[in-house]
């Protein structure tokens, strides 16, 4: 009911306003014929003036309200001179004024209001009882409604402003939440199209120059290269098309993009590697687990990025693969010798950063380096979920299901 009021009142101001006037003047009024009808003596005409004044006074609440207050204080206290009880019904108009002024005020314009409000209502109490005998009634009372008026609009106010506070603070966390999963998604992209590219792209480079070296002295081994060179590009840009394929979100989901790339096509970019010169072995120590998808991505990705630094960077072009799976954790390290002469170059770029960044983002250790005896390695300890083993364990031991008759 209070939502369908504030609708009402928020379509139609005017009228709202003149209806609030009406019921405050109305039940001002009636506060002075019951109180004159109890005591009988106060004169009513100046009372029912007083009413009016204070009742017409309220409609400038929201633009003075402090001086609204004093027309409404200095009502009340000339209704209480005449002899009448200030009573909450002939306090109205200054108890609604005072609630307005508390709701839209300062704190301390609020309680220095109040304070002055309360004054008066003693002073009348005290030069003008209406009955001698009873200060309660004369002083404690109309003062007590004036401060609880003042509370209840202060309360009313804090809420509101907590209320506010409140809001903008979720505010500011949904907007720094987006831009978060803005960032996060950006670095992800990022990831996946600096390991697409510099991979195929230094594996071309490599095939290319091998074949303009074998060119004049072995030309069907430079022809043999070069025929396998589109593998590599197309290769490429597959997977370019399903790196940007998810940036569309409004392309037909319908489009042949390729699933994500696992341990399982690690024999593929063996034989790529070695097309580009490059001679990959790989050694599986453990029993070999299923890994989750996320978990597959990465550890594929850091051994692709791991041998795409050997071929640009390596003095030899041998390279060892070694995965060692534990109960709870997968080792993946990828090492190269140092060529006779010397140790190999290492020069800084993206693609130690981003393998780091795949394996801290699944909980993943990383560590890249020289080795003391030459040469250099990458080592990465990535966790294993055990719930994602034992649900396939338990889906190959169910027997199978005949079809629902």
């Amino acid at each position: 009911m209070n939502t369908s009021w504030q609708r009402w009142a928020a379509a139609r101001p005017r009228a709202a306003e003149a209806g609030t006037l009406a019921l405050l003047a109305a039940l001002t009024i009636s506060g002075v014929l019951v109180t004159r009808a109890v005591m009988s003596t106060p004169p009513l005409w100046p009372a029912l003036d007083l009413a009016l004044v204070a009742s017409a006074a309220f409609h400038w609440r929201r633009v003075r309200p402090l001086p609204v207050l004093a027309v409404t204080l200095v009502c009340a206290m000339g209704i209480g001179a005449l002899g009448y009880l200030l009573t909450p019904l002939l306090m109205g108009p200054l108890l609604a004024a005072q609630y307005s002024l508390s709701v839209h005020s300062p704190r301390r314009t609020t309680w220095n209001s109040a304070l002055a409000a309360a004054l008066g209502m003693v002073a009348t109490g005290l030069f003008f009882p209406p009955f001698h005998r009873s200060p309660v009634l004369s002083i404690v009372n109309p003062t007590a409604w004036v401060l609880l008026a003042a509370a209840l609009g202060s309360y009313i106010r804090v809420r509101r402003e907590y209320a506010a506070a409140r809001a903008e603070h979720a505010a500011r966390e949904r907007e720094e939440e987006a831009r978060h999963r803005v960032f996060q998604e950006r670095m992800r992209i990022a990831r996946e199209l600096h390991d697409v590219v510099a991979h195929h792209l230094t594996l071309a480079d490599a095939q290319a120059s091998t074949a303009a070296h074998l060119a004049a002295t072995h030309p069907e081994q430079a022809l043999d290269i070069i025929g396998k060179l589109p593998q590599t590009t197309s290769a490429a840009l597959h997977e370019l098309k399903a790196t940007v394929g998810l940036l569309r979100q409004d392309a037909d989901h319908g489009d042949d993009l390729a699933p994500a790339p696992g341990l399982q096509d690690l024999p593929d970019l063996v034989d790529a590697c070695a097309a580009a010169g490059l001679t990959v072995t790989v050694s599986v120590e453990g029993q070999a687990r299923r890994l989750t998808p996320v978990l597959d991505l990465t550890a594929y990705r850091i051994v692709q990025e791991a041998l795409t630094n050997v071929s640009k960077h390596a003095a030899t072009p041998t390279a060892r693969v070694r995965l060692a799976y534990a109960p709870h954790r997968l080792t993946l390290s990828v090492t190269n010798d140092a060529a006779p002469g010397g140790p190999s170059e290492i020069r800084g770029g993206f693609g130690l950063v981003t393998m780091r960044e795949r394996a801290t983002a699944v909980g993943g250790t990383f560590h890249a380096g020289r080795r003391p005896q030459g040469g250099f390695e990458v080592t990465c300890t990535l966790p294993l979920d055990d719930r994602e083993d034992n649900r396939e364990h338990h889906r190959e031991d169910r027997p199978a299901e005949g079809p629902a008759l």
